[in-house]
């Protein structure tokens, strides 16, 4: 149990699941956990999950538990069944309760890793690996951000629209703990001006943000508002914001479109925004030397379709 609870920085819950503790067990997240051969660490090898909590309520946590399983499928890493994950979860936020009350705002991360090479945790293939459940306070410097403008810069993330289906081992559309490269991109994009990052691929799609996903904003001949995404076929990971976005917008009247999405696209749109489940709904208002118009109702709205939050399953691509 962490000592320390009273700054931001330092007052996280973490939660382990293992074979001997299904339902979790809370451990100190700052002290050692994790041994040094743990595949996580040494090799990237594990998948995670990032998730809101407002008020106590976990903002979509069906489709983030879906999209674990995913990502756990892609890259053939055994994790616990559903139950386990949504009990670490109430066990997490019961903690912060016992402590002296839940903060209004906390992000979620669940972690799993393939485990220490060649020594399983278990014999069970579901608790074979590393798990846990890390909950933390949202920054105030995030609280503040949400809903500004940003700047971005198009980067070239080096594999082509067509690399998913050509090469399957490249888990591309698998939410995996191999973040350098995203990493590296934004300290790029910082040291240059920008605020973030979209990826185009090699031939000239554009693909998602380091860790958001692209949304455009556009109307068609009789007024009513479309909102595009990238297509999924160019092996970026679906976006949980934008299928809660989509999910509500849908139940507005509004029309969806999936890419492809060129750099062209992007600049033509009326709008386009980077969603991400903590940060939300961040409108971009220049991509490189190209300015966009900035719409603060239309920004409103779209935060508005979040915290609907309604739909278990969102609308797909045909």
């Amino acid at each position: 149990m962490a000592e320390h609870f009273q700054e931001d920085s330092v007052s996280s819950v973490a939660v382990r699941i293992d074979a001997e503790h299904p339902q979790g067990v809370l451990f100190d997240p700052h002290q050692p956990q994790l041994r040094v051969t743990d595949l996580g660490v040494v090799r990237g090898d594990g998948v995670f999950e990032t998730m809101l909590v407002i008020d106590g309520a976990v903002r979509k946590l069906t489709p983030h538990l879906n999209r674990l399983r995913r990502s756990a499928d892609i890259t053939e890493i055994g994790i616990p069944p559903e139950e386990s994950w949504r009990a670490a979860i109430q066990l997490g936020l019961e903690e912060f309760r016992t402590r002296g009350g839940l903060p209004e705002q906390l992000s979620i991360r669940l972690t799993a890793t393939r485990g220490v090479d060649g020594e399983p945790a278990s014999e069970d293939p579901q608790f074979a690996g590393t798990y846990w459940a890390l909950l933390a306070p949202v920054p105030a410097t995030m609280l503040a951000s949400r809903g500004k403008p940003i700047a971005v810069t198009l980067l070239d993330r080096g594999y082509s629209s067509d690399a998913a289906e050509r090469s399957p081992w490249l888990m591309l559309s698998a939410k995996t703990l191999s973040y350098a490269v995203n990493m590296a991109a934004g300290r790029w994009a910082r040291q240059h001006g920008f605020d973030d990052v979209i990826f185009l691929s090699s031939d000239g799609q554009v693909l998602e943000a380091p860790t958001s996903t692209v949304l455009m904003y556009s109307e068609d001949a009789e007024g009513t508002p479309v909102l595009t995404t990238p297509t999924l076929s160019t092996g970026i990971l679906p976006g949980t914001s934008q299928g809660a976005i989509f999910a509500a917008a849908e139940r507005a009247g509004w029309k969806l479109a999936y890419g492809p999405v060129t750099p062209e696209d992007l600049k033509a749109a009326q709008h386009v925004w980077l969603l991400s489940s903590v940060r939300l709904a961040s409108p971009v208002n220049r991509i490189d030397d190209h300015q966009l118009e900035v719409s603060t109702e239309l920004t409103a709205t779209l935060m508005d379709f979040l915290a609907q939050d309604l739909a278990e399953t969102y609308p797909t691509e045909s």
